[in-house]
């Protein structure tokens, strides 16, 4: 099992690639393929064939790109002789939508070992629990409205379930570590971490590791509030 969680940024590619390729050795395939899940392109600064160059940069590969819209939900299909799935950035609630279809297969999946990659919106639909909107609870703001301009109240809901801990992204660059913070504290729900941009939190069999420039924020539920700790990038 190996999942990436990055906070977006520049997303640290190399290893991911690496484990795509060790996967893709089970169906004795040369080249691996990456499902490429991408949605929005209307909203979004980077396009899919900015993230194709990234990830063939990192290692020779084959990204598949998957774009979903309103009117285009994932099928299983899309998933056939994949080795790695990639989930971009964009409207977690959105990405959530789309993926409803093939959600159980993915968590199969990745369970079985096909390596997963998500970034911002990637990675906070990873976990059980997901911040997908808002940054305020009950009508108090709890962090500065970059992360969700358009929305108020903290929206919380199912997400692949890849991760038990819930993750925020763009951590130090758009303040979201106290949205965390404030989630924890109101019972939202049971800590997490959060990750800056340029970074991410990679989960194995073997633990948990940092990887990138930036740090993760962790943030835990005491007996008298909140307890936060910090962990570098090696």
């Amino acid at each position: 099992m190996s999942i990436y969680l990055s906070g977006g940024g520049e997303a640290p590619l190399l290893e991911f690639v690496a484990d795509a390729a060790r996967s893709s050795a089970r169906r004795d395939a040369a080249v691996p393929r990456i499902a490429l899940i991408y949605t929005g392109r209307e909203y979004r600064k980077t396009r899919p064939d900015e993230i194709v160059d990234a990830l063939t940069a990192a290692g020779e590969c084959e990204p598949v790109v998957c774009e979903y819209d309103a009117t285009h939900d994932a099928v299983l299909a899309d998933l056939v002789d994949i080795d790695a799935v990639y989930v971009s950035g964009g409207d977690a609630r959105e990405y959530l939508r789309v993926l409803q279809p093939i959600i159980g297969e993915i968590r199969r999946r990745v369970a079985e070992g096909t390596p997963y990659f998500g970034t911002s919106a990637g990675a906070l639909i990873a976990a059980d629990k997901a911040l997908v909107a808002g940054h305020s609870i009950g009508g108090v703001p709890v962090s500065p409205p970059t992360i969700s301009s358009n929305d108020s109240e903290l929206e919380i809901a199912e997400g692949i379930g890849l991760v038990d801990i819930t993750i925020d992204v763009h951590a130090a660059q758009w303040g979201t570590v106290s949205r965390l913070i404030a989630a924890t504290e109101a019972g939202l729900v049971n800590g997490g971490v959060a990750i800056d941009e340029n970074t991410a939190l990679v989960v194995t069999d073997g633990g948990l590791t940092v990887v990138g420039s930036g740090s993760i924020w962790q943030v835990i539920p005491g007996e008298h509030g909140v307890n936060v700790a910090t962990a570098a990038a090696s």
